[in-house]
């Protein structure tokens, strides 16, 4: 696997979550991925970086373009060193919420892309990476 680029965006403020979704479409489509898969991802990328702000009291999202084999890739690190997931297994059910959302931002996301990595320590913060294929 080759990273062909990367960067980091900040997430801290409302304004941050948007700028992040935007980045995410345009490095989908430098990527070739397909509209439907580009929505996708924004939509995970909209839930995970307004997680990184609200939760985590803010953080980051790296970001690389990947090439392995005759595939491109989009992977997206969300990263803070907030309070952390005290229980995981209840974090990832549909319907909890530890907030006045939906309870679908975890299990959402997951679903929206191919790779899904829960990364947590109670008290040290969180790290959530995610990858879309084209």
């Amino acid at each position: 696997m080759t990273v062909r680029s990367s960067g980091t965006h900040p997430i801290n403020i409302e304004q941050d979550v948007v700028l992040a979704r935007q980045l995410a479409r345009k490095l989908a489509q430098e990527c070739g991925m397909r509209l439907i898969d580009l929505t996708k991802l924004v939509t995970a990328v909209s839930e995970l970086a307004r997680n990184t702000m609200v939760y985590g009291g803010g953080g980051d999202m790296d970001w690389q373009i990947l090439d392995e084999n005759s595939r491109t890739g989009l992977r997206l690190v969300f990263r803070d060193e907030g309070p952390g997931i005290p229980d995981i297994k209840l974090a990832m059910t549909d319907g909890w919420t530890s907030g006045s959302g939906l309870g679908l931002g975890l299990t959402g996301a997951k679903r929206l892309v191919e790779e899904f990595e829960l990364d947590t320590t109670p008290g040290k913060g969180t790290r959530i990476t995610i990858t879309r294929w084209t």
